[in-house]
């Protein structure tokens, strides 16, 4: 019995650690692509690495291939930061506008139905219509933030929310606190953002 404690304990501490050291370099991901610091992408690379690993113990299948679209945009992420600040481009902060929004929300509404009804049926994937959603809404949203589109911060706000309850489900506590904290870096992200968008508008 003791063995089994023991066991069970360690095993504890090491998804704990892990979890934490992901969501350590989630919030360095999050506050670096505030600030519009290119490192982020590093950082979000790592802390992906280790919720691929975490997501497919807990059977979030449309979660654990995220993080492997995440690590693609990350190095995308970089190109683009890095073009634009060796000046081969002009990347600034952008808006949708209202068809690309309708294009993108119908996209993510028609992915998230087709990706559910599959793992609903086919796996023992939990939450799969919850999983979907907060999946494909997440890879729209990853895009925009590649190509700094300031509305990206209102989807994330969104797909965060949900996110909660998902991982809190699947007792994730540290995720769920980390989304919990990301709500809260959304609002600053959304301020320093529009500070850098009204000048590319006057100048525009």
């Amino acid at each position: 019995m003791i063995e089994f404690l023991n066991t069970v304990g360690e095993q504890f501490l090491l998804n704990s650690l892990l979890e934490l050291s992901a969501v350590a370099f989630a919030i360095a991901y999050l506050v670096l692509a505030v600030r519009e610091n290119i490192l982020c992408w590093l950082a979000a690379s790592v802390s992906t690495f280790i919720f691929l690993y975490i997501f497919w113990g807990v059977n979030l299948y449309m979660e654990s291939g995220l993080q492997v679209y995440y690590l693609a945009m990350a190095v995308f992420g970089w190109y683009q930061w890095r073009s634009a600040k060796d000046g081969s481009t002009n990347l600034q902060v952008s808006m949708w506008s209202m068809r690309q929004h309708l294009t993108a929300l119908t996209l993510i509404a028609l992915l998230t139905f087709i990706s559910g009804y599959l793992l609903n049926s086919g796996t023992d994937a939990q939450l799969p219509y919850l999983d979907s959603l907060t999946t494909w809404g997440s890879v729209v949203t990853t895009y925009m933030v590649t190509r700094k589109i300031l509305e990206n911060w209102i989807y994330w706000l969104v797909i965060d929310s949900i996110s909660i309850y998902l991982y809190i489900d699947r007792e994730l506590y540290f995720t769920a606190i980390l989304f919990a904290v990301y709500i809260v870096i959304i609002f600053f992200g959304w301020l320093a953002w529009s500070k850098r968008y009204q000048p590319n508008m006057k100048t525009a």
